[in-house]
């Protein structure tokens, strides 16, 4: 698929041009393609994003403390936020996927499409090193990083709802998985949160259970503080 498509938009796309292309393509690649495939790239890149992230956090946010700023970066880091990045890039286009991948719409998983751009930091740190994947990382989440209001709450729902509870000694609630609807490769994920001390049941919809399970706890919250 990446053959036939050329790799030059991505690489715009990214800001930067890769001088070893079989550094990009073991990036774009699945295991279920062959080898070398993309998961030692992923080891890489997800050690990179996570440094780079929290870098770029602490100059930009000098005095939110270390718990805040944690919780900063597992957003940003996290699968959900990764895919739509994924999906901005269409990076799904440039996927080198086995056959069984393939036929059950691996090209739009979010998992797979998460994994391809870590690993696509990780090849980018190794064709030009660490200023180059600074770069890409920068260019991709910059304007997640500035859209960042210090103001707002910035724990989780699931961790405010949490301590609403505890602090009115009420016990904690229960995430039941409702179903789930679509395909496997856009396959949403419905999950229901149940407060049986306050007699209330919210729902939660997302492309995984957690994003589901937050959505639901933000739903309570609303509920709650009525």
């Amino acid at each position: 698929m990446a053959g036939s498509l050329g790799l030059a938009p991505l690489q715009r796309s990214l800001g930067h041009t890769f001088t070893d292309q079989g550094l990009l393509q073991a990036a774009l690649t699945h295991r279920s393609y062959g080898t070398p495939h993309n998961e030692r790239l992923e080891f890489i890149g997800d050690g990179l994003l996570n440094s780079i992230v929290a870098l770029q956090l602490y100059q930009r946010f000098p005095h939110l403390p270390e718990g805040d700023l944690s919780r900063l970066r597992a957003n940003l880091v996290r699968q959900d936020t990764l895919h739509q990045l994924a999906l901005k890039l269409d990076l799904g286009r440039y996927l080198l996927l086995g056959e069984g991948e393939l036929k059950s719409g691996g090209h739009q998983r979010p998992s797979i499409l998460a994994d391809a751009l870590e690993a696509l930091f990780g090849a980018t740190y190794l064709d030009a090193g660490f200023e180059a994947v600074v770069g890409v990382v920068t260019t991709l989440f910059a304007p997640l990083i500035a859209a960042i209001d210090p103001a707002k709450p910035m724990k989780d729902p699931k961790t405010r709802l949490q301590e609403w509870l505890q602090a009115r000694r009420k016990p904690l609630p229960t995430y039941v998985m409702s179903g789930t609807e679509g395909d496997a490769h856009v396959q949403e994920f419905i999950v229901a949160c149940e407060i049986q001390a306050c007699n209330l049941t919210t729902q939660g919809r997302g492309t995984s259970r957690r994003a589901a399970e937050q959505q639901a706890a933000e739903a309570a919250l609303r509920a709650l503080e009525k």
